[in-house]
C-alpha cells in the first residue's frame, strides 16, 4: 500500500489532496503546526477514515519528525510561511523558515527506504522578476529563464525562497516533481484569497451597496481545486518524475473586474463595482502555459470558472458565511 506524508496538510491543497489519495488506497499522514490550517469538520471527517492520521509538528525543528518512520513512498511538502501580510511584515522569516522547513523535509525524504516521489510546490511568483525586467512570454512556459526582483523588496522574499527551494530539490538526489501553482481556488481555502474574500464581501452586502474592487484591470486565470489535484496526482506517474510543471488553467483569462461581476451574479446581489487602487507589486497579467503539464498528464480542465465559483460559494455560504463554521487563516 502506498504511504504518503503531506506537510501543511491541514491547509487548502493538502486537505483536498489527502482526501483524493485516501480514496485511491494511500495511507496518509498529515503534518501541520495548525498556524493557518484548522481542525474543521472536513479534517475531522478525514480523521474518521481508516489509514489517516494527523501529526502536529514544527518543521523548523528537525527533531520534530525524528520518529516519523522510513516507510513513506510519497512525500509532499506544502508547509510554508506565506501570505501577503507575512511577506510584507516578516520577509526575513519567510526566507529563513521556508528554507529550514524544506531542508528538514529533504532529510526526511532521503531517509525513506522506498521513496517514489518528493513533490515540492513552488509558486507562480517565480516569474515575477522576469516579468518586471524582461519580456515574459504569456502564457508563461516552465522553460522561461527566471530573474530576481529587487532584493530589498519584501515581496521578493517568498519568491526567492521558492527559487532556492527548486534548486535544492534539483540537487538533492531524490526522485522529485516540482509544481508551480497558479491561482487555485475552491472550498476550504480560508478567506485571505481573492475569490472567497470577494464572495464574503458580496454576501454581506445589501442591494444598492458599492463594492470596491482593487487591481480591476489585472488579468488572471483561475484553477478549481479539483482540477489542480487531478494534475498533481497524475504527475506522480513516470511522466512527472524529474520535471517542473505549471499547475493551473490557460484560459479563460479574466480581469479582476470581470471576476467580481461573475461573483456578484453567483451570489445574487445588486451591487455596484467601484474601482479601487492597484495593489503594489501585483503583476498586471499572469497566465501559465499548460502545454507541458497537459502533455504529461493527459488532463484538460474539467470545471469551468462559473461552475467552480458556484460550488465555492455554496460551501462558504452554508458553512462559513451563514453557518458559523471556522475557516483556515
Amino acid at each position: 500500500m502506498p504511504k504518503t506524508l503531506i506537510t501543511g496538510g491541514a491547509g487548502f491543497i493538502g486537505g483536498h489532496l489527502a482526501a483524493r489519495l485516501l480514496g485511491e488506497g494511500h495511507e496518509v499522514v498529515l503534518v501541520d503546526n495548525l498556524s493557518r490550517g484548522v481542525r474543521d469538520e472536513t479534517l475531522e471527517a478525514l480523521a474518521a477514515r481508516p489509514g489517516f492520521s494527523v501529526r502536529v509538528a514544527d518543521l523548523r525543528d528537525p527533531s520534530s519528525l525524528a520518529d516519523v518512520g522510513t516507510d513513506f513512498t510519497h512525500v509532499f511538502h506544502f508547509a510554508a510561511l506565506l501570505g501577503v501580510q507575512n511577506v510584507l511584515d516578516r520577509p526575513a522569516a519567510v526566507l529563513r523558515e521556508n528554507v529550514a522547513m524544506l531542508e528538514t523535509m529533504l532529510d526526511v525524504a532521503a531517509a525513506q527506504d522506498h521513496l517514489e516521489r518528493f513533490v515540492f510546490p513552488s509558486t507562480s511568483e517565480v516569474y515575477a522578476g522576469t516579468q518586471q525586467h524582461f519580456e515574459l512570454p504569456i502564457p508563461s512556459p516552465e522553460t522561461t529563464p527566471l530573474a530576481i526582483s529587487p532584493l530589498e523588496h519584501p515581496r521578493t522574499s517568498y519568491m526567492l525562497s521558492k527559487i532556492y527551494g527548486e534548486a535544492l530539490v534539483h540537487q538533492a538526489g531524490l526522485p522529485f516533481t516540482i509544481i508551480r501553482p497558479h491561482n487555485f481556488y475552491g472550498t476550504r481555502m480560508g478567506l485571505a484569497h481573492v475569490v472567497p474574500q470577494l464572495l464574503q464581501r458580496i454576501h454581506d452586502s445589501s442591494d444598492g451597496d458599492e463594492l470596491v474592487v482593487y487591481s480591476m484591470d489585472h488579468r488572471r486565470t483561475f484553477c478549481f481545486i479539483d482540477d489542480a489535484v487531478e494534475y498533481i496526482v497524475r504527475l506522480l506517474g513516470p511522466n512527472g518524475e524529474g520535471g517542473t510543471f505549471n499547475i493551473g488553467v490557460q484560459s479563460p483569462e479574466v480581469t479582476i473586474g470581470e471576476l467580481a461581476e461573475l461573483l456578484i451574479s453567483v451570489v445574487g446581489r445588486d451591487v455596484q463595482i467601484v474601482p479601487g487602487e492597484t495593489t503594489p507589486g501585483s503583476p498586471p497579467r499572469r497566465c501559465p502555459d499548460m502545454t507541458r503539464t497537459i502533455g504529461a498528464t493527459g488532463h484538460e480542465p474539467a470545471v469551468t470558472l462559473e461552475a467552480g465559483v458556484r460550488r465555492t460559494y455554496d460551501w462558504y455560504r452554508d458553512r462559513i458565511f451563514s453557518g458559523g463554521g471556522v475557516s483556515a487563516r
